[in-house]
């Protein structure tokens, strides 16, 4: 038996291999040739999103049972790592879907209508996006306006909600979106659920404009949401529970893993940079080689606490051991990723183009950081660090232990 399942281990690890090397492939040839269009014209990255469509990414995180390959948070950390080397627009959007359906995959509860669905999501690759932030509650996500009013027969049959949203990620370009809404209408502003709006059951109106620093190509403009669909679609799990187990931990482990892609590349920008130096005056050390030294060591502390945190979080998942997850020393630490990631990319790019110089400055050579540095700066702002220190605070006066 014992060898039965090394055989079975060794299959898994070699199709985990496979697709982490596809998405690195897909990385390499089509999301960062067309990178730089995409953050100029601040479009969506169709040509890479196709791609990872066409590669049956977006069902990936989906059971096998449903249709997907069952794969893990590292594994998806992974492949956020390799597209952020190259665009990070396309590992920001890869990074959220991941999110979104995991937040089903880990809720369903047996529920065979939100089994059917992520048969249908891996079926057809659907690329899902979210509806947190709102007029009034703003970036708090653990607060809404609006509420999911029931219909039908029954007055239970059906559900429509609308709910004016400060940003949604490429939302023009997703097939389904899951917003975060009271229960009802009579419900508290935490007392909230996560509803599916599957496409041709929603509209997005009065749109704003997305011109930005940086993170251009995520298409994240605000609007009018209205959706309509079945009860079912309005989950049972409180979204509480929903943002504590899975979209909290995940979305943080998933952003710090494209930030470390593009602090990655950075760093690979100034490797380039000055062997070619080297290379043009033989016997001497360019200048600002020795801080490569540093910066790399930086980037090496930045790999082992995003991928020790999802490995951590992937055993407990693995384990079932939600009383881990829960706990208010795993939310310290999970939200204390957020924070030392977003702050390690932003200074890891900032001294790469210290030590590049002029050529990192450029806009238009192999070398530029400039896109680099707007995308890094983006980081803060998603759920702002203030918030997160602020609840972190909150956390830590009844803390009692490590």
């Amino acid at each position: 038996m014992s060898d039965l399942n090394s055989f079975i281990n060794a299959i898994k690890t070699d199709d985990v291999k496979a697709r982490i090397a596809q998405i690195a492939k897909i990385g390499r040839d089509i999301a960062r040739p067309n990178a730089d269009d995409v953050d100029i014209k601040s479009r969506f990255p169709i040509e890479a999103v196709t791609a990872l469509r066409e590669a049956g990414a977006f069902a990936w995180p989906i059971p096998t049972e449903y249709g997907g390959k069952s794969a893990d948070p590292v594994e998806l950390a992974k492949e956020c790592a390799e597209l952020g080397q190259h665009c990070s627009a396309t590992a920001s959007i890869l990074a959220m879907h991941h999110t979104q359906i995991l937040s089903v995959v880990h809720h369903a509860n047996n529920n065979p209508e939100l089994q059917d669905y992520l048969r249908r999501v891996a079926q057809e690759n659907r690329l899902i996006a979210s509806v947190t932030s709102e007029m009034g509650p703003g970036g708090n996500m653990r607060n809404s306006s609006c509420a999911v009013e029931y219909t039908g027969e029954l007055r239970a049959d059906t559900y429509q909600l609308t709910k004016k949203a400060t940003t949604i990620s490429y939302g023009s370009y997703a097939d389904d979106l899951m917003i975060t809404a009271r229960k009802n209408s009579e419900a508290a502003a935490s007392d909230q659920v996560l509803v599916i709006a599957e496409n041709g059951n929603f509209a997005l109106k009065d749109q704003g404009v997305w011109d930005t620093l940086g993170m251009r190509g995520t298409c994240s403009p605000p609007a009018t949401v209205e959706a309509t669909g079945q009860a079912w679609q309005v989950m049972d799990t409180p979204f509480a529970d929903i943002a504590t187990y899975t979209m909290v931990p995940t979305s943080h482990i998933f952003w710090s893993a494209w930030w470390f892609g593009l602090a990655t590349d950075a760093v690979s920008k100034c490797r380039e940079l000055l062997r070619a130096k080297a290379r043009s005056m033989p016997g001497e050390t360019p200048m600002g080689a020795h801080r490569v030294a540093d910066l790399d060591a930086a980037l090496q502390t930045f790999e082992y606490h995003v991928f020790g945190l999802a490995h951590e979080y992937t055993e407990a998942l693995a384990t079932n051991n939600t009383q881990k997850i829960g706990s208010i020393a795993f939310a310290l630490r999970i939200n204390a990723l957020k924070l030392t990631s977003s702050r390690a990319v932003v200074d890891i790019v900032t001294e790469a183009l210290a030590i590049c110089g002029i050529q990192a400055y450029k806009n238009n050579g192999p070398f530029s950081l400039g896109r680099h540095l707007r995308d890094a700066h983006s980081t803060v702002m998603m759920v702002h660090n203030d918030r997160i220190q602020q609840t972190n605070a909150s956390m830590l006066l009844v803390h009692k232990g490590r």
